[in-house]
């Protein structure tokens, strides 16, 4: 029974999907949509909520731990200095996940993830 059990496991060993999430956090948050099945970005929300959270606090702490999840300090400083502000007034839901289609090779269901524009309801970098 799975009962009160949180997570998918992917089809991976902890450290294999942990990894996997750190690497996807670092690519959302430096190019601001990322091209993944959806499962994955399910999950990923989770990971991407907590870390623009951490964002709009600010504080010296927050950004540690930030650092310990996240790959690269210059997309830690994007983060706190241009992400978190513009989600200032909001309270959740930073992200946005759109289905693509089917992948060719096996058929796993795609999607783009990427980060909401605040105020326009548009994603960041599209016309």
């Amino acid at each position: 029974m799975r009962h009160r059990v949180a997570g998918r496991k992917l089809g991976r060993k902890t450290g294999h999907r942990l990894a996997m999430f750190r690497n996807m956090a670092t690519s959302l948050f430096e190019h601001e949509r990322i091209y993944t099945t959806v499962p994955k970005a399910k999950e990923l929300r989770k990971w991407a909520d907590w870390l623009i959270t951490l964002g709009k606090r600010g504080d010296l702490h927050a950004r540690r731990q930030a650092l310990g999840f996240i790959r690269s300090k210059k997309v830690v400083h994007k983060l706190f200095a241009e992400i978190a502000p513009r989600y200032a007034d909001r309270p959740g839901g930073y992200t946005r996940i759109v289905k693509a289609g089917f992948r060719r090779g096996d058929g796993a269901p795609m999607c783009i993830i990427e980060l909401v524009e605040e105020g326009t309801g548009k994603a960041e970098g599209t016309a």
